[in-house]
């Protein structure tokens, strides 16, 4: 009987521990994707109501509790209403994200941007034409977006190219590059001002250093003064680096394989239910 209800206890305690796992694995995913976005500024405002509404009720203001109550109520029909958008995109990227396996078209397309990454950047290189080029990855860049001006084209090289040309009317500025379009050209990244950061690098590498402080994209910039191709990603700065280096990098960071998709538990019981129904 005792062995019984410590079992008990036992799978309830690993329930319990499954259900908040399973909360803050939500709560991470939900601030991974808002990062970025307007919508931080919302989540801002949502914990100021909620604290107004706590000391509200704590010391008996009844009427601005019940002033909270209906901004609360009603609350959730204007965000979704306000952020229709954003909801839409993130509900898609739970779709493309890592429960389900990425197909080879993706990969395929993925490629394609590679490619085309790779022949702006050889062209831009030699002859010392600078770039700045971001691609959005887990983490929105909305916010961003929104101080470019707006393409939504399919990347190709000569696209590229053309953009950064000196004395273009859209060369001064970034390239955002977002579901494998450009989404935008000539888009202010904001500046990193980090002591770290050598000397001798210009604007455009201290704005790629400091979207890689705020978000996970994934920049690449073309020095107007050295030819030289740096990337940043998470708050590192990798200067100078060949056509393998920076190919391989793109590749590791873009391209889904099998490893990468096998980490899903979900995929993994799936793939794992099928193979037992074929038997």
């Amino acid at each position: 009987m005792t062995s019984d209800i410590e079992n008990l206890l036992s799978w309830q305690t690993a329930i319990h521990l499954l259900d908040i796992l399973v909360v803050w694995f939500v709560i991470y995913e939900l601030m991974m994707l808002i990062r970025g976005t307007k919508a931080v500024q919302l989540l801002k405002g949502v914990v100021v109501i909620i604290i107004i509404k706590v000391v509200s009720l704590y010391i008996g203001l009844k009427t601005v509790s019940w002033i909270t109550d209906q901004v609360i109520n009603w609350g959730l029909i204007a965000i979704i209403v306000i952020f229709q958008p954003e909801i839409r995109r993130g509900l898609e990227h739970l779709g493309r994200g890592s429960i389900f396996v990425h197909n080879n078209k993706e990969n395929e397309n993925q490629n394609k941007m590679i490619d085309a990454l790779d022949q702006a950047v050889q062209y831009m290189s030699k002859r010392r034409i600078g770039a700045l080029i971001t691609i959005q990855m887990k983490t929105g860049l909305e916010d961003y977006i929104e101080t470019g001006i707006k393409l939504d084209a399919d990347i190709t090289g000569a696209l590229l190219i053309n953009i950064f040309i000196p004395n273009t009317p859209l060369h001064d500025g970034a390239v955002i590059i977002r579901n494998n379009k450009v989404a935008v050209a000539a888009a202010y990244l904001p500046l990193s001002e980090s002591n770290l950061i050598p000397k001798e690098l210009g604007t455009r590498h201290r704005a790629a250093v400091g979207i890689s402080e705020v978000t996970d994209a994934l920049t690449i910039v073309v020095s107007e003064e050295t030819g030289g191709v740096t990337v940043t990603k998470n708050n590192e700065l990798l200067r100078d680096l060949t056509r393998d280096d920076y190919l391989k990098l793109l590749k590791k960071e873009l391209l889904v394989t099998p490893q990468k998709s096998s980490h899903s538990p979900v995929v993994g019981f799936f793939e794992g239910f099928f193979k037992e129904g074929k038997h």
